[in-house]
């Protein structure tokens, strides 16, 4: 059973979420039939540092491509040629594929690797120095001014 949920008194009491809101939303709408294709595994390898390792036998490094643009990562292989072979049997899939990382604010790509038929990511969170929590000192009392009281009087009406 499939539940849709309403994000909208969400939106009426919460402001800068928009980009969250949407990707519950799409991700509720996700078709059900997923390619999982090439094989993934993501990994916290630190406080800030992620991993990403993809199985991608028998793909040279010239056969993939990375790309990220903005909070979007795109790795994508590609063959380069035909393999006019016959074969008895064909457990190893070189079709073309292309698989998406929905990455939070902040995440960049650090390094990539390919080993072994494993293609590994590495990622880091960098929160901007302006944005960690920083320490405000609290002044005296005496140094803030003195703000003037307003008198309001009510108009009297003659009866």
């Amino acid at each position: 059973m499939r539940t849709a949920f309403d994000f909208t008194p969400l939106y009426r009491s919460s402001i800068g979420f928009d980009r969250i809101f949407d990707l519950l939303e799409n991700a509720s709408r996700a078709p059900t039939t997923i390619d999982n294709w090439p094989p993934y595994d993501i990994a916290r390898t630190g406080e800030d540092d992620y991993r990403i390792t993809m199985a991608v036998a028998g793909f040279s490094q010239d056969e993939l491509s990375m790309t990220q643009e903005q909070n979007m990562l795109v790795v994508s292989g590609q063959k380069s040629g035909e393999d006019t072979g016959e074969y008895l049997h064909r457990g190893i899939a070189g079709r073309t594929f292309q698989r998406r990382f929905q990455l939070a604010d902040h995440v960049k790509v650090t390094g990539a690797g390919l080993e072994n038929g494993l293609l590994t990511i590495d990622l880091k969170r960098e929160i901007p120095e302006e944005m960690k929590p920083r320490r405000i000192e609290i002044g005296s009392a005496t140094a803030t001014p003195k703000v003037a009281q307003r008198k309001i009087e009510a108009e009297k009406q003659a009866a």
